[in-house]
């Protein structure tokens, strides 16, 4: 039998991938991540200083303790993506833990602009008290540069 019906004839290859689905879900990922992206914020609204400052150096695989305070005197304690609202004593208590398991891992303070300084300060003694030996202060660059 000759002709376009033949059995068992040879078909010649496709060269081509169809990519089309591929760009559909690449694309749609991209608006995922795009819509999500801004709530990825960490958790506490903090208004922080506006100083000129050197980045600190830091571990690629130790995430940093936050510790944050708002601009009513509430303090949070972050690590890595968790946040959780604490008490003055439950700091120290979780941070000495911590130190005690890792003591190479830096431990940062956001404290709100509008926070009386005395919190930072009495912060940043109960921190040394409960081990820390270096206390990094979070701040945002000048607007204006």
């Amino acid at each position: 039998m000759q002709g376009p019906f033949k059995r068992g004839g040879q078909r010649k290859p496709m060269g081509e991938i169809n990519v089309v689905p591929f760009i559909d879900v690449m694309l749609v990922l991209l608006v995922i991540f795009m819509i999500t992206a801004p709530m990825l914020n960490q958790g506490v609204d903090v208004e922080l200083p506006q100083v000129s400052s050197q980045p600190i150096e830091s571990q690629e695989d130790n995430d940093p303790i936050i510790i944050s305070i708002d601009r009513e005197g509430e303090y949070y304690l972050s690590l890595g993506d968790d946040s959780t609202q604490v008490s003055a004593d439950d700091i120290t208590r979780r941070v000495s833990a911590i130190i005690e398991q890792r003591p190479d891992t830096p431990v940062m303070v956001r404290g709100d602009q509008n926070v009386a300084y005395g919190e930072v300060v009495v912060l940043m003694s109960n921190l040394q008290r409960s081990g820390v030996a270096n206390v990094g202060l979070i701040s945002e660059p000048p607007q204006n540069e």
